[in-house]
């Protein structure tokens, strides 16, 4: 197996090359606005630091979120575009899952990434390879009282701290392909069947389509 992962659904484009035992090689680089600039130079770093080529890529897999839609989407088409051109399956996981697995913890705990418009998406989970919930997007303040003490990892701990009482510090902020890829590759070897590559969006774009627009077209 050589497994390429790659994640853009939070600030971090991030992405890892596995061959089933190891990290052969990872790139994070956080910056929220540059998604699509920095994905296929990291894909071409990493490649190049564990001395692979692209061809040699036997599957793919992708966080799905839950992320803003821009950014998401980045990754996710990326993954696609390889599967379709190295005619290798492409694998989609949850994003907070793969933050779970990097956090190590064997604890209840939740993660909390930040979702903008002073919103957070988590979930909870019974250790770093187990998630109890579904990904939800909430206001800090609506689930204050689930979360209160509760150890929690992400930037969207950090970020409401007052509310996420229980925030761990000493855990990785944001998302690393590495532990993404290396929760792909027990999954796949236990035979655990894997997400399809299909986002996980929770609301609708910030962009739409105005309320009284009028076509101005002529008919």
């Amino acid at each position: 197996m050589l497994l390429l992962a790659l994640d853009t659904a939070t600030p971090a484009v991030t992405v890892a090359l596995h061959d089933g035992e190891r990290v052969l090689a990872e790139s994070r680089q956080v910056d929220a606005r540059r998604h699509g600039e920095l994905l296929l130079p990291a894909v071409d770093r990493v490649l190049a630091e564990a001395g692979r080529k692209l061809d040699e890529v036997s599957a793919i897999v992708a966080g799905v979120g839950p992320g803003p839609y821009t950014g998401l989407r980045v990754g996710l088409v990326t993954a696609a575009t390889f599967g379709a051109a190295l005619d290798v399956p492409v694998h989609g996981l949850c994003s907070l899952d793969g933050l779970a697995h990097a956090s190590g913890l064997t604890e209840p705990f939740v993660v909390a990434t930040d979702a903008r418009r002073k919103e957070v998406y988590w979930a909870r989970y019974a250790d770093a390879r187990t998630r109890l919930t579904e990904p939800a997007v909430d206001r800090p303040a609506d689930i204050a009282e689930q979360v209160a003490g509760v150890p929690a990892v992400g930037a969207g701990a950090l970020l409401y701290d007052s509310v996420f009482t229980g925030v761990r510090r000493d855990a990785p902020e944001h998302q690393s392909a590495g532990a993404l890829a290396e929760l792909a590759a027990a999954k796949l070897a236990a035979g655990e069947e894997l997400l399809p590559p299909q986002p996980l969006y929770l609301r609708r774009p910030d962009a739409q389509v105005p309320a009284n627009y009028k076509v101005v077209t002529p008919k």
